[in-house]
């Protein structure tokens, strides 16, 4: 498409690839709104994503947490988990991250936020976490 396109889907290839997860996102915007698909992989991947100064498991972490503070992202945040896992975090790892959201986002969102975390690990066979 173009260079930053082209950045930006790099990205996700070292990323693990699109997620189903976040392709099922993409997919559910196609008829509507086309052009979010690539502006996520151009302006989120190619420009922010890409940028030196956090390994991809902390800039997970990271993203993990905004989702789960702004509520009302499991679909984001299951396409992260999924991200989390393949750049090699551990389940452990993850739901220690989604606790450490409760103070700051509270009950409601964490809750949501670990049911989701539970079908991602299931989809990935990491049940249970010790």
């Amino acid at each position: 498409m173009n260079e930053r396109y082209d950045k930006g889907a790099a990205r996700l290839a070292e990323l693990g690839g699109p997620t189903a997860a976040r392709q099922r996102v993409y997919d559910s915007l196609a008829d509507i709104a086309p052009d979010l698909h690539r502006f996520a992989v151009e302006f989120a991947y190619g420009e922010i994503n890409s940028r030196p100064g956090l390994d991809a498991g902390r800039r997970e972490l990271v993203i993990l947490g905004v989702l789960i503070g702004l509520g009302a992202t499991e679909p984001q945040v299951e396409a992260h988990l999924a991200t989390a896992l393949n750049v090699g975090l551990t389940s452990t790892e993850l739901v220690e991250a989604v606790i450490q959201a409760l103070p700051y986002a509270g009950f409601p969102r964490v809750l949501a936020a670990m049911g989701v975390a539970r079908r991602v690990f299931a989809d990935h066979n990491l049940l249970p976490v010790n």
